[in-house]
């Protein structure tokens, strides 16, 4: 896999200084994140003032993927809302300044629990943990009360029929990107779409809400909810049946099947029950078929790791080869989880 070759600073000054005069050079820049999504770049001025810049990965993409502008547009409508999201300076869709399009915004000072062997410097406590875990929640509530047509977001897509829109597209993708027959994902495709909900509610999806995208406080409250690529309108139920996955607690008989162990697996964290009952509470909303949600979840994440194993078998990641064989089993217990969610429907 391409590494990223460094930003022109001299370019990313001369940017600066015309959308954010405030800065004083030199500029130092690094990146600090990058292969799988968008790239981010830590940027700090002269007086130890951080930004970070936001572009898309190398290579050639889908015309709609991995679209920086369209974050920027959802961050940017949502600094006067109660939903913490970093402070937006600007964006650029001038490719010729450093190759893409690209936006910066106020460097966020926190942590991120992404994994769990940073847990217990993070989130040491239990109280810790149900303040990360309700603030969580409670953002996720925020958001999803959001009237996209006040903030200027109405226009970012299609609003009805959102798991129905999912469906079709992520099979398009597993068709495209399968590397070998796996029946259960095709016949879990068509349960998922013979036996959909209605769609109830509807607001702004973040898509990939999960601890792992928060930056948290020091008290474990969350500073700032990052990752909005693929966000879109839509069911919100599928945010918070996306949070139930990845909030595995510690007597759960199912294998891990994440890239990093659930933090949540080491205990201490408010149970999913308690987090359902927060988020119905916050928001006033109906709060059913979770099991439906969780399934749908679970297939299309499976999907998203199977197109994650192709890119490794093709040589695409032959740094990580070795894990391989660990996605293949993920892409496979993710599958059964979504058969064992729908399954418990009656479906």
């Amino acid at each position: 896999m391409a590494r990223p070759e460094p930003i022109d600073v001299a370019a990313i000054e001369a940017w600066f200084a015309q959308y954010v005069p405030v800065i004083r050079p030199p500029l130092r820049v690094s990146l600090i994140s990058g292969g799988h999504s968008n790239l981010t770049y830590r940027i700090e001025d002269g007086n130890g003032v951080t930004y970070a810049l936001r572009r898309p990965p190398l290579g050639d993409l889908p015309r709609s993927a991995h679209d920086v502008l369209r974050e920027h547009r959802v961050l940017a409508a949502l600094q006067a809302t109660a939903v913490p999201v970093p402070p937006v300076e600007g964006a650029c869709s001038d490719v010729s300044v450093i190759g893409a399009p690209f936006y910066v915004m106020r460097w966020v000072a926190g942590q991120i629990v992404d994994r769990l062997g940073i847990l217990d410097d993070v989130l040491p406590t239990a109280e810790s943990r149900e303040c990360a875990a309700f603030s969580l929640i409670d953002a996720l509530a925020e958001l999803h009360r959001v009237d996209v047509d006040a903030v200027g977001l109405g226009e970012l897509g299609p609003r009805q029929d959102y798991v129905t829109r999912q469906l079709s597209r992520m099979r398009r993708v597993w068709d495209k990107t399968k590397t070998r027959e796996l029946p259960l994902i095709e016949s879990l495709h068509a349960r998922l779409l013979a036996t959909k909900p209605k769609q109830r509610h509807t607001g702004l999806v973040h898509a990939d809400y999960r601890l792992g995208n928060m930056i948290l406080n020091p008290n474990g409250s969350v500073a700032a909810v990052l990752d909005w690529e693929v966000c879109a309108l839509g069911d919100v139920l599928t945010d918070l049946a996306f949070v139930l996955n990845n909030w595995d607690e510690p007597g759960d008989p199912w294998p891990d099947v994440w890239m990093e162990i659930a933090p949540t697996r080491a205990g201490g964290f408010p149970s999913r029950d308690r987090i359902v009952s927060r988020y119905a509470a916050r928001t006033g909303f109906a709060v059913e078929n979770l099991d439906y949600y969780r399934a749908f979840g679970y297939w299309r994440i499976a999907v998203i790791a199977e197109g994650m194993k192709r890119r490794y078998e093709t040589g695409a990641m032959a740094s990580h080869a070795s894990d391989a064989p660990a996605l293949d089993s993920r892409v496979r217990a993710r599958a059964e989880l979504a058969d064992y969610f729908l399954t418990r429907t009656g479906c």
